[in-house]
């Protein structure tokens, strides 16, 4: 009796855990995506990954030379003109070298003063000397010595020209050095981004980081990375779709703008384990068209464009 109760009480056991476990398993339910799914308005497409520029694209500014920001005249987001500053460095060196090297030509220039007229002045002692006809009235030595005299205040005075037009390029030279203390905007746009404060030591020359950032945005452009491999279906002119990532139904259509003629290897990659490092992409600038969607310059964009669709053929069919 015993011995038939144990395997009976095992089997109840098995069944109230077996019961338990199935009433605490979570219910699936079919929730709806927490996002809209961007989905291609033609039949057929190339779906593609686009970033969104300036009309003039994104030009980085950094200063001409390096110094400490004196002031900052702009801030994110302003639009400025063509030639308007947008950064002044500290310029007091370069004031101090340009009163000194004022005062150097003016100097220069009074030697040149002098020295033409002791050059004219030889001139006219030789001319008197010369237009004497009788040759019994002024001796060769003095007429050589004239004739010396003339020779070495025009040389003089071609020296001190010299000494002029040096002092004028050096003051020629601190004159630029203050232009160029000031950053200026290159375009008419808009500011969107300064990373330079007042204070701040601005450096310059190769591989130093943009100070600030000015693009026209009057028009948005995506640039859209398309891989090699589906470069062929496409076509200049070809329609598109951009939509915004993580919200499809914002979307605008793009107008095509140009290709880039060169192939580059691709800069964004999207983490995914089946994409290559070493894709290469054409890359197609479109123009949105809606102008009152909430887009920003550097934010990712699907596109969808229009393409030629795939044919199979019987050479490249798999058996």
């Amino acid at each position: 009796m015993k011995t038939s109760l144990l395997p009976i009480a095992a089997v109840i056991g098995l069944v109230l855990a077996t019961v338990s476990i199935v009433r605490t398993q979570p219910t699936p339910q079919n929730a709806p995506p927490p996002a809209t799914p961007p989905r291609s308005a033609f039949a057929s497409s190339v779906a593609a990954v686009g970033i969104i520029e300036s009309r003039s694209e994104n030009i980085s500014l950094a200063a001409h030379l390096p110094g400490v920001v004196e002031a900052v005249y702009v801030k994110v987001g302003d639009n400025v003109s063509a030639g308007a500053p947008l950064v002044k460095l500290d310029t007091r060196a370069l004031e101090a070298t340009r009163a000194s090297r004022q005062a150097a030509l003016a100097a220069a220039r009074a030697r040149v003063a002098g020295a033409e007229a002791a050059a004219n002045e030889a001139r006219r002692q030789l001319a008197i000397v010369e237009s004497v006809t009788d040759a019994r009235s002024v001796s060769a030595e003095v007429l050589a010595r004239r004739q010396g005299a003339a020779a070495t205040t025009v040389a003089e005075l071609t020296a001190a020209e010299a000494s002029a037009m040096l002092a004028a390029a050096q003051l020629h030279e601190t004159e630029t050095d203050l232009a160029r203390s000031v950053i200026t905007a290159p375009i008419t746009g808009r500011v969107l981004q300064v990373r330079l404060r007042p204070g701040e030591y601005a450096a310059a020359g190769a591989g130093v980081p943009a100070s600030l950032l000015i693009g026209d945005v009057s028009a948005l452009h995506v640039r859209v990375d398309i891989d090699e491999s589906e470069a062929w279906r496409l076509r200049p002119g070809a329609s598109a779709v951009a939509q915004v990532r993580g919200n499809a139904a914002i979307q605008t259509r793009a107008v095509f703008v140009r290709y880039e003629p060169l192939v580059v290897p691709k800069q964004s990659l999207t983490g995914a384990t089946t994409e290559r490092v070493d894709t290469r992409v054409l890359q197609a600038i479109y123009r949105l068209e809606d102008n009152t969607l909430p887009l920003f310059v550097g934010q990712q964009m699907d596109v969808f464009i229009e393409a030629a669709p795939v044919v199979v053929t019987a050479a490249n069919a798999k058996p």
